[in-house]
């Protein structure tokens, strides 16, 4: 068994390193808000009170961190992990970020002569308990190869997506597509109930037919069609509105260095916005349903 450095312990850091504990490794934790590195003492990982602390000793270390600027913050800065970790060391940053980020991250890395991948995950917070996260990788084969049975304990699936940030490629463009699909199931779910047909009755439908995605059968946003949707728990968040705009933000970034033009993910953003401005940032995406019908079924009055 291994010993491991984990920096970036919140929502999803904290689980997916409790699995590589319950794995038999042992993780070395740190998180500037000292009151999370306490809470994940109780999965038995390791405090650490610092970077160097966390990743002293490791084999392979880990970040799962808020954006790109913090991710550059870990790094690149003094006492950041490219000069205090063990140059053998493996580095692995499961953020989700901003391509430009992961690419400068890749370089500054292999300049001061580490392995590093970018390996952002998709499952959310359910999928960080139950170790089912899928890894979207970007790495050369062999640093895929030597992290991967690291990865194993926290995954359902881990895919090597190519070299230097196409593991964040990956995550960016599958993350635009959701929201945008997801969109289009609050507008269906309103309109086909305008129609009169029971929500039940169109779900089943839609799900063997041209209409069907995974937002469809997982956040249908009606209560009680869907055991796993929000809208049964009054929009509290599996998927964060303010999590989806910042993933948006990153889609649309890229749309802008690579040219080109995102017309459905700036309308989803521009929704999202709205949401936002008016106290629904810490709804579930699927709130998106009140900016077409703002008395759907499920929605509290305001959400705090």
């Amino acid at each position: 068994m291994a010993i491991i450095g984990w920096v970036g312990l919140g929502n999803m850091g904290r689980p997916m390193a409790a699995n590589l504990v319950k794995a038999g490794h042992t993780v070395q934790g740190f998180d500037v808000v000292e009151a999370a590195v306490t809470a994940a003492a109780e999965d038995g990982i390791t405090p650490a009170k610092s970077i160097e602390e966390a990743v002293n000793g490791a084999e392979i270390v880990f970040t799962m961190l808020p954006k790109g600027e913090h991710a550059r913050s870990v790094y690149l800065t003094d006492g950041g992990v490219l000069e205090v970790a063990s140059k053998d060391t493996i580095l692995v940053d499961s953020s989700t970020i901003d391509f430009d980020t992961a690419r400068a991250l890749h370089d500054a890395a292999r300049e001061a002569g580490y392995v590093f991948l970018d390996a952002p995950v998709s499952g959310g917070v359910t999928g960080a308990a139950a170790g089912t996260l899928t890894f979207m990788v970007g790495a050369e084969d062999e640093d895929f190869e030597a992290a991967k049975k690291y990865i194993e304990p926290m995954a359902g699936n881990i895919f090597h997506a190519g070299g230097d940030a196409a593991g964040q490629a990956a995550k960016i463009v599958n993350n635009m597509m959701l929201a945008i699909s997801a969109q289009g199931v609050a507008e269906g779910a309103v309109l086909a109930d305008r129609f009169g047909l029971s929500h039940e009755t169109f779900l089943n439908i839609a799900k063997v037919s041209s209409g069907d995605s995974w937002p469809l059968r997982t956040w249908y946003p009606v209560p009680g069609v869907v055991d796993t949707a929000a809208a049964n728990n009054g929009f509290k968040p599996g998927f964060a509105v303010s999590l989806m705009r910042k993933d948006l933000g990153l889609a649309l970034a890229g749309g802008e260095t690579q040219g080109v033009p995102l017309d459905a993910a700036q309308l989803v953003a521009d929704k999202l916005d709205k949401l936002i401005d008016e106290g629904w940032e810490l709804a579930d995406t699927m709130a998106l349903i009140r900016n077409i019908d703002p008395e759907a079924e499920g929605l509290p009055k305001n959400f705090s």
